[in-house]
């Protein structure tokens, strides 16, 4: 997985130093432009399509949080009564993470700054990886969620980029964000194209596109994967 490595380090340096404070605010109550306010707008509502995936009760759950950013995810899993494992690359926004979730939660959070890939983190009930693999290569996403799903009991929520003129548009000619904290580029994918890098890496389980949301500067397809 070289060109996921390479990805991951791009990724880490962006949201670790290049970018850190504009996610922080992104993901805070903090006025934003009118772009930036419909990627927080979408990414609210992503966030609860995806939870929507998963039961409303998930005491006894272990769940992973693969990408979980400044931890809005990770409150709702824990409101639901899950044991979470959030892990970011990002060491800063683990730190925001840690400083807007109340305290009563923790004890049921482990906090990881690092691969969401690795083995050490564990088995799960559930995994969500919300915007975490948006950056990848096709090949590269069958194959995270090759060494996700053999450790992963329920299913895996996640999402792409989907393939359209738009974001097709947007992506080539970059303007969502200023140069100075621009991201790597979004690669956007088809449901076809995911499902075949799964069958070529032998990733068994049954894929499905389960929500689309569109706002704005925002979009992004939610799927699942379960075994």
């Amino acid at each position: 997985m070289d060109s996921y490595a390479r990805t991951r380090e791009r990724l880490e340096t962006y949201f670790g130093r290049t970018a850190a404070k504009t996610w922080e605010n992104l993901t805070s109550d903090a006025p934003v432009s009118r772009i930036r306010q419909t990627v927080r707008e979408g990414r609210d509502q992503m966030r609860a399509a995806m939870l929507a995936r998963l039961p409303e009760d998930l005491t006894g759950c272990r769940v992973l949080d693969a990408g979980c950013g400044a931890g809005p995810m990770t409150l709702e899993l824990v409101q639901r009564g899950a044991e979470v494992v959030a892990c970011d690359i990002s060491q800063s926004l683990l730190d925001v993470a840690k400083s807007r979730i109340p305290d009563k939660y923790h004890r049921q959070i482990t906090f990881v700054a690092g691969d969401m890939l690795s083995e050490r983190l564990g088995r799960f009930d559930y995994v969500m990886a919300m915007d975490s693999l948006i950056h990848y290569q096709a090949r590269d996403i069958a194959e995270a969620l090759g060494k996700l799903a053999p450790r992963t009991r329920g299913k895996i929520v996640f999402t792409v980029a989907p393939k359209t003129p738009l974001l097709s548009v947007m992506h080539v000619t970059g303007k969502l964000f200023p140069r100075s904290d621009r991201s790597p580029r979004i690669i956007p994918h088809s449901e076809a194209r995911i499902a075949s890098a799964l069958r070529k890496a032998l990733v068994k389980g049954r894929l499905r596109a389960v929500a689309r949301v569109a706002k704005g500067f925002y979009i992004s397809q939610a799927m699942e994967l379960e075994r």
